[in-house]
């Protein structure tokens, strides 16, 4: 559905990104990750069509967005960073007018109009004016033009940054329930909603494409050490101590259990060192009661922090 292939866009003799490459199938939601001034916008400008590249090509749905533009913006929804709202306007003004901007029908759009404010539940709004309403819910409005005449390709950019908490909850299931219909890119800098919304990740760094993979294989082929929490009844000293003299075994911390409850220990390996089996023969031998004991899996934030970092972190 969307294809990049070797992107650059120079600014000057600045290079804001350099040989972007990535495919996004038909349905998938793609998360497009990376710090502040990354190249997230200047990539999801390119393939919206709102500035050509340096270099490189982008299709979608089978159509270039340099020299084959309208044909191409048919199938994009765009909502961007700052949300292009006319403040005088009531919703359903603004939206029976995104949509003659489009070349849609005035049956069609009336028929539209009201799915759209539906689905973003907008229907207590639809005749207030757009300059009273509030950022969460002007942020509604810009995904619902967004949406308008069905692209089958929606793309959001930081779609809830200034929002307040409960707003932002609700934005992240509008973005769940369209998921399903369109393929969806989702660029942001809020961990969270990658972790709840996306199947797969992008993460771009000084402008260019460091890892892509789901969380989960990230976090798999992450060259790192092995993290176990294990839960052992035992004295919590000699406990530390066992787990800390298993070959391989670089740190224990013990990360929960209050007073009189049953402690879990965090026990780091070395690299490339599997110590699950031999923690487990150590805490038996000792006659300790083993509880629990499972691999953690590095969340999302440490990925991020740890590609984005310079800490000569390698991806496999």
């Amino acid at each position: 559905m969307i294809e990049v292939n070797n992107v650059s866009k120079m600014y000057g003799n600045y290079p804001a990104i350099t040989d972007i490459n990535f495919r996004v199938e038909a349905g998938e939601v793609l998360g497009f990750l990376g710090p502040n001034g990354a190249g997230k916008t200047t990539t999801m400008k390119i393939i919206t069509g709102f500035i050509p590249p340096t270099s490189g090509e982008v299709t979608i749905a089978g159509y270039d967005i340099v020299t084959e533009s309208l044909e191409a913006r048919r199938h994009i929804g765009y909502l961007p960073e700052t949300v292009p709202l006319y403040s005088e306007m009531n919703v359903k003004e603004y939206l029976s007018f995104m949509g003659k901007l489009r070349g849609m029908t005035g049956g069609r759009i009336a028929s539209r109009i009201d799915d759209v404010v539906d689905l973003c539940h907008l229907e207590d709004y639809y005749t207030t004016i757009i300059g009273k309403l509030s950022k969460g819910f002007k942020q509604r409005v810009g995904i619902a033009q967004a949406i308008l005449h069905e692209p089958d390709v929606l793309v959001l950019d930081e779609p809830t940054i200034g929002i307040d908490p409960i707003q932002v909850v609700e934005t992240r299931q509008l973005i769940k329930d369209l998921g399903g219909n369109q393929t969806l890119i989702l660029s942001t800098h809020i961990l969270p909603e990658v972790s709840q919304i996306c199947e797969r990740v992008i993460i771009i760094h000084e402008g260019q494409i460091i890892a892509v993979d789901s969380p989960e294989n990230l976090a798999q082929r992450l060259v790192g050490r092995e993290r176990v929490d294990i839960e052992v009844k035992g004295p919590q000293q000699d406990v530390m101590k066992a787990l800390g003299d298993v070959e391989g075994v670089q740190t224990v911390d013990r990360v929960s259990g209050e007073a009189g409850q049953v402690p879990t220990y965090r026990v780091q390996s070395e690299l490339g060192v599997e110590i699950r089996a031999a923690l487990a023969s150590t805490v038996v031998k000792s006659g300790w009661d083993l509880l629990g004991l499972e691999g953690v899996i590095m969340s999302l934030e440490e990925i991020f922090l740890r590609l984005t970092t310079d800490e000569g972190i390698e991806i496999e």
